[in-house]
């Protein structure tokens, strides 16, 4: 297999095989092959650039110790937002506890908003209010509008019914259209 390795570009499939046999070189061009999408992936949710490459890196360290786990049953690309969304969800739980908040990461974010520099442009705004959403409404609108996914997969990324995703679009586009609302009252 190596061999065949040498000779084309290998896909996903070819260098999981390798890496879960313990292949750094192909665990190396995995990681590198899927970094970008990680981290816009953990941008997407913490809106902040230091955030976004630690979430990053924790992802590539929990994908090291788990990928002789990964049964290749699902595909690769659903396995990893899972890692990344797990990882993000983790990292604000850990600046919850850092900065002795009470409240969830969604209100620490919103703190966060408040207090930062003004967003440039209207995606910036909108992304900062997606954000300001409950963690489910938010990890819809960012797998569905985000990150270009169909109801369907998101519903595999999510772990819930493709009914359930919907209602979180559905609820989130409510909520979004008060909070963008707002934000221009002011």
């Amino acid at each position: 297999m190596k061999a065949m390795l040498a000779e084309a570009e290998p896909d996903d499939r070819d260098l999981l095989a390798l890496a879960r046999e313990g292949d750094r070189a192909a665990f190396a061009r995995l990681v590198a092959r899927h970094y970008d999408f990680i981290y816009r992936v953990a941008w997407r949710w913490c809106g902040r650039k230091a955030d976004a490459e630690d979430i990053a890196q924790e992802v590539c360290v929990r994908l090291g110790k788990a990928i002789r786990g990964f049964r290749g049953e699902g595909r690769f690309t659903t396995w990893l937002y899972q890692l990344t969304l797990n990882a993000a969800r983790d990292h604000g739980r850990k600046l919850s506890r850092e900065s002795a908040k009470t409240q969830a990461y969604a209100v620490h974010a919103l703190v966060d908003a408040a207090t930062g520099p003004e967003p440039e442009d209207a995606a910036d705004r909108l992304w900062e209010a997606v954000r300001q959403l409950p963690p489910k409404q938010c990890e819809a609108v960012l797998l569905v509008y985000g990150e270009g996914l169909s109801h369907d997969a998101a519903s595999d990324v999510m772990g819930c019914a493709e009914a359930t995703v919907s209602w979180h679009i559905h609820e989130a586009k409510k909520r979004l259209k008060t909070l963008m609302s707002e934000a221009r009252e002011d």
